[in-house]
């Protein structure tokens, strides 16, 4: 019944749009297009009105219909009123349509949208005698593509090279509509003309483009970056997507030539080890050829971009190039640099060696170094300094001259650069004895052995001998002498006056220093007596009897002060009293007179007593 139903309906239709269609009156409101993001579902509204109608029709019935893509014929895919509605089926929207009737208007609705959907739907209203009328909506789907890859060129690419050449490629997949690609060097756009696009679509719909930059460097793009921007269709807008930035190796030619001296730092001297090191401005780097300019058919052998003199001499003095290995020895590409190396010869002291001066004279002694600096010498005895200059003046020499005089040459820029020099002065003359007193006056005991010293200096060394009158107990002790000086020790036994000479000679003279020893008797004692023992007991006692002196005065004066010793009276003498207390003090004093009398005194603390009550 209700296939019947279907048939009917859709004949009828048909005849009465044939029948009606001139005289229909119908005002019909569609959209141009719609445009939906894939995979959304898509409103198509369709709103109607009639016109002149002496009536709103009671039925009026509603087609939809889609255009067959590169063909103006179409297919319907839905029919119905606000009753029946009815979806054909067998095509590709059997399943994912759906209209909804409301006052007026019939919109439909696609879920799911796929790229196949993009095309024209046809709304057909039919008010059966009131008229109808159709119209069209394009409907627009958009899926943004995928980010954009980017690669750049790997191997390095010359700016000789007369034609443009390939530096990057850029790929973009997965976009519809077509998206399109734009080139930027440092974020600034490249022209059109700069890519080559290359279009493809799959079997999906999806379109995937993909461009090449070929481009004519120049030296100033090896520190420039390139990058590709995709630019797409949304429903009301335009996106773009930015890739990554790519720098790329650019090959140009050596315009300029740099040589420096890469170590030591500072001054260079004869002995260092020097390394010259060369470099260009092109790339890739080119080997460099090194040769100095006082020679330049001579190459010096060279390891790539760096030269070594080791060890370097004076001769190596000089100005050093280097160029590229492809260009000519005489072309001004090159690089070039002065290499000093600075140098301090040997000491030379005039007088060499040593030098022998008479005791009172002068002498003048040089030390002279040749140096390509500023040179400074100093001289020095035995660890001091005694002179500045290369002239050193000795005047009225004394054995104290006598001596190594050493001459230190710096170098105050190039501390490392020294030297030395030396010459040895020896003083002739005569010989001179150490010491204040040429003739000594001495004392000692009989029996007792005295050391008599005897040194002298002079050069010739001298001689020491000894010539002892009035003993024969006597022995050389010590007998030690060096290059200039010489000493004698004698050790003599005191058994009576004696007079001993000290003779000092040498080629140039002669000297004496006399000693004079007279002879003292030793006391003899039978006990023998410590000295710091017996002082030490002498003083003891000599205190004790002060204090017992001083204690016996002092009661005597008391007592005759007090009244209580009688003057004129001799004998002994008692004085007593009837009581006496625990705090009496008894006194009982003795002297060494003749008949050795005992005064006996007693002395009664308390309150003073009269004269009667003694």
């Amino acid at each position: 019944m209700a296939f019947l139903q279907r048939t009917f309906l859709s004949l009828f239709l048909h005849f009465s749009l044939l029948g009606c269609s001139a005289w229909a009156q119908v005002e019909l409101t569609m959209q141009e297009s719609v445009e939906i993001y894939l995979g959304d579902s898509a409103h198509i509204p369709c709103q109607y009105s009639f016109i002149d109608a002496n009536s709103e029709p009671s039925l009026v019935i509603i087609q939809w219909f889609v255009r067959v893509n590169g063909s103006r014929s179409r297919i319907r895919i839905f029919y119905g009123d606000d009753k029946d509605q009815i979806v054909d089926s067998n095509t590709d929207y059997t399943d994912r349509i759906k209209v909804t009737f409301d006052h007026q208007g019939a919109p439909l609705t696609i879920q799911n949208v796929q790229l196949s959907d993009e095309r024209e739907f046809i709304c057909q209203v039919n008010g059966m005698a009131a008229g109808n009328a159709e119209g069209k909506t394009h409907l627009s789907v958009f899926a943004p593509p995928d980010a954009p890859v980017i690669k750049g060129v790997v191997t390095g690419i010359s700016v000789t090279s007369e034609m443009p050449s390939k530096v990057a490629s850029c790929e973009v997949h997965n976009g519809f509509p077509q998206p399109n690609i734009t080139w930027y060097k440092n974020s600034m756009p490249l022209t059109s003309s700069a890519g080559h696009l290359n279009v493809t679509r799959d079997p999906s719909g999806f379109f995937s483009v993909q461009s090449t930059l070929e481009y004519k460097v120049v030296k100033e793009d090896k520190d420039a970056y390139f990058s590709c921007e995709v630019s797409f269709f949304v429903p009301g807008a335009v996106r773009t997507l930015e890739s990554k930035s790519v720098n790329i190796t650019v090959h140009y030619p050596t315009t300029m030539v740099e040589l420096w001296r890469e170590s030591p730092q500072g001054l260079v001297k004869e002995g260092d080890s020097v390394e010259l090191r060369c470099q260009g401005d092109g790339n890739p780097p080119p080997p460099f050829i090194f040769n100095r300019e006082q020679d330049q058919d001579v190459d010096l052998e060279s390891s790539g971009d760096v030269l070594i003199l080791s060890p370097v001499s004076r001769k190596d003095t000089g100005i050093y190039q280097c160029r590229t290995l492809d260009s000519d020895k005489y072309t001004e590409v090159k690089g070039e640099m002065l290499l000093t190396v600075h140098y301090l010869d040997p000491a030379v002291v005039v007088p060499k060696d040593s030098e022998v001066m008479l005791k009172g004279e002068d002498l003048t002694a040089t030390c002279n170094a040749l140096s390509s600096l500023k040179a400074h010498t100093v001289w020095y005895k035995d660890g001091k300094q005694v002179g500045r200059g290369n002239t050193l003046h000795l005047q009225d020499a004394t054995y104290g001259t006598t001596g190594e005089y050493i001459c230190e040459v710096t170098v105050p820029s190039l501390p490392a650069l020294h030297t030395s020099g030396s010459v040895h002065i020896i003083v002739q003359g005569g010989p001179q004895l150490i010491g204040e007193d040429q003739e000594v006056q001495l004392e000692e005991a009989i029996g007792r052995m005295v050391n008599l010293s005897c040194e002298a200096q002079g050069y010739p060394l001298p001689s020491i001998s000894w010539n002892i009158i009035g003993t024969q107990n006597w022995q050389e002790v010590v007998s030690k002498s060096n290059e200039y000086m010489a000493q004698s020790v004698m050790s003599v036994k005191v058994t009576s006056d004696i007079r001993a000479l000290c003779n000092v000679s040498n080629d140039m003279g002669i000297e004496v220093k006399a000693f004079n020893i007279k002879a003292i008797p030793r006391v003899t004692t039978t006990t023998p007596f410590s000295p710091a023992k017996g002082s030490g007991v002498i003083i003891v006692v000599i205190i004790l009897f002060l204090l017992m002196l001083a204690i016996l005065c002092s009661v005597l004066y008391f007592l005759y002060k007090k009244g209580k010793i009688p003057c004129g009276r001799s004998g002994k003498q008692e004085i007593t009293k009837e009581k006496t207390t625990k705090d009496d003090i008894v006194v009982e004093m003795k002297t060494n007179a003749k008949n050795e009398e005992s005064v006996l005194l007693k002395a009664i603390n308390g309150d003073k007593k009269s004269p009667n009550e003694q």
